[in-house]
């Protein structure tokens, strides 16, 4: 409520500052969630809901160590959620694939696994790599373009919508204020601690505060003293009609929903804040999907979509405490699906503790520095 004073303001109500919120009310945080609603460009409206770990952290090991540590918390995640607040989010880990469709692409796809596993850092988990033998018999349905691939059994996927819905249901079952509607014009650090927050809905005061608020970050940041470089990339999405279940892994650019729908999408644009439908785009996923999956030929497609990443410049999530206004706190990443069990248990508790994990050192803004030669 307006002129009213929480323990913790955060600002965006998408998967991350939703995760973040309902961790720190299971704590027993005063909350208040402050998010733009509808006009906000939420990338967690756009995602492809898988909870992904091959491929990531590839020239930051600590980016998959975090990611391995997240989807091993999943499966509890998943289930608290569920006993607080009787929502099924359907996550399911069967492991997931990286289909290959020229002996190029496997050779490629084998080459880019070895390097990503010979960083030292980094922490190992199990992949292997089956050649098209192996995947026919988990895959029936699988296209003769497929020649091999690669598969983690630590992979899964989840219903995004329903996992948003849980988190704020379980957020203001446990006594969190959401605002709707309420963008943020204005933070001001208070000579005593805490924040003053202008907001659409009035003022706002807080003892800390957590910009997750994603491609808004870039101008919220600035006014505590952090950094947020973070630009929009474009994904688009399409969605066929519902059938009978034939796909029991998610595959990283196809995956068939727990509704029985199929969705494809792997496209990545720089493209500004344009959220434009690009029907080459679709053409050329649907022809690789198909190419997997011949018998996707024959669904009709009942929604597409595109929407934007929250992307820093290399890709990896940014984590910051401000030394300038000590209270406030920066989370932003593209992977809010993924690691919403870190951003929930590990974070949230952290954040209330008034420090960082440990394990988010390598993920400051400052890794963007650029040091001028003497």
């Amino acid at each position: 409520m307006p002129n009213d004073t929480y323990d913790v303001a955060v600002i965006g109500g998408g998967l991350v500052g939703a995760a973040i919120a309902w961790g720190l009310c299971r704590i027993g945080a005063r909350v208040v969630v402050l998010d733009e609603g509808d006009v906000a460009h939420r990338a967690s409206r756009g995602n492809f809901a898988l909870v992904w770990l091959q491929s990531k952290g590839f020239g930051m090991a600590a980016y998959a160590n975090w990611t391995k540590r997240s989807t091993e918390t999943w499966p509890d995640f998943a289930a608290a959620l569920a006993d607080e607040t009787g929502v099924d989010v359907c996550y399911q880990r069967p492991g997931g694939f990286n289909l290959c469709l020229s002996e190029q692409e496997l050779e490629t796809r084998k080459s880019f696994m070895a390097r990503l596993h010979n960083q030292p850092e980094l922490t190992p988990y199990p992949y292997e790599f089956l050649d098209r033998a192996e995947i026919v018999k988990l895959l029936p349905g699988v296209g003769p373009d497929v020649v091999g691939g690669s598969y983690c059994p630590l992979d899964g996927h989840v219903n995004s919508l329903r996992l948003l819905r849980a988190l704020h249901r379980g957020f203001e079952a446990r006594g969190g204020m959401y605002l709707g509607s309420a963008g943020v014009a204005s933070i001001d650090a208070l000579p005593g601690g805490g924040f003053r927050l202008a907001t659409a809905k009035g003022t706002i005061e807080a003892a800390k505060i957590v910009l997750t608020a994603g491609l808004g970050n870039a101008r919220l940041a600035p006014m505590v003293g952090l950094s947020a470089p973070v630009r929009p990339l474009r994904g688009q999405i399409i969605v066929t009609e519902r059938c009978a279940p034939f796909l029991h892994y998610p595959i990283s650019t196809v995956r068939q929903t727990n509704e029985g729908s199929v969705m494809v999408g792997d496209s990545q644009e720089e493209s500004g804040d344009d959220t434009t439908m690009r029907l080459p785009i679709n053409a050329t996923m649907a022809s690789r999907a198909v190419r997997m999956f011949p018998m996707l030929a024959s669904l009709n497609v009942v929604r597409t979509w595109s929407a934007l990443r929250v992307m820093t410049p290399d890709g990896f999530p940014i984590y910051e405490h401000s030394e300038a206004a000590p209270g406030a706190f920066l989370a932003t990443c593209h992977s809010g699906v993924t690691l919403a069990a870190n951003h929930a248990l590990t974070l949230a508790p952290a954040i209330m503790a008034s420090r960082l994990p440990d394990e988010c050192a390598a993920f400051t803004p400052r890794r963007f520095d650029v040091r001028q030669a003497s």
